[in-house]
């Protein structure tokens, strides 16, 4: 692929996690549990990992949580976001690479939703300078684990149509 194209896919990765970050903004919060969201932008996420290198999706969500910000958030939501973001990258990448063809796109994006809880639940502690906080992450890792299950069947289904496109 030329590195035109492959820009371009990426470009359009990160548009589509910041439509999805702002969809996600305008559900109610708490659906679940205060501080619990959906993670629709994880599924470009989920998505990149099937389809891109390391970098390139780092880089993915890097952006993404950048332009989130600037679309309307604050430091402490980048904080949270970023904290997150690449903790739950980095333990979904290892997870895949690890578990090859034993673990599903399912499992992969709920370690990566309860990873992300970790990530926030950290910077959180670290913020507030409370580890009081941590009591709080039992709650999140519940819905995680079915926010994760949603994020990876949806991903699940959109990967055979992506992976049409060679990247």
């Amino acid at each position: 692929m030329k590195k035109t194209q492959k820009l371009t896919f990426i470009s359009l990765f990160v548009a589509q996690g910041l439509v999805l970050y702002m969809i996600e903004r305008m559900i109610p919060v708490p659906f679940i549990t205060p501080g619990a969201k959906l993670g629709l932008t994880n599924i470009i996420t989920v998505l990149a990992l099937y389809m891109f290198d390391f970098k390139d999706v780092f880089l993915i969500i890097v952006l993404r949580i950048l332009l989130s910000t600037l679309m309307g958030g604050s430091l402490s939501s980048f904080l949270y976001s970023i904290a997150g973001g690449i903790l739950s990258f980095l333990a979904m990448y290892g997870i895949k690479k690890l578990g090859k063809d034993e673990i599903s796109i399912i499992g992969i994006s709920i370690v990566g939703a309860v990873f992300h809880n970790v990530g926030q639940i950290t910077v959180a502690a670290l913020v507030i300078e409370n580890a009081m906080i941590v009591t709080y992450l039992p709650v999140l890792i519940v819905a995680a684990l079915g926010t994760g299950f949603f994020v990876g069947l949806t991903s699940k289904y959109l990967l055979p149509f992506i992976k049409r496109i060679k990247i």
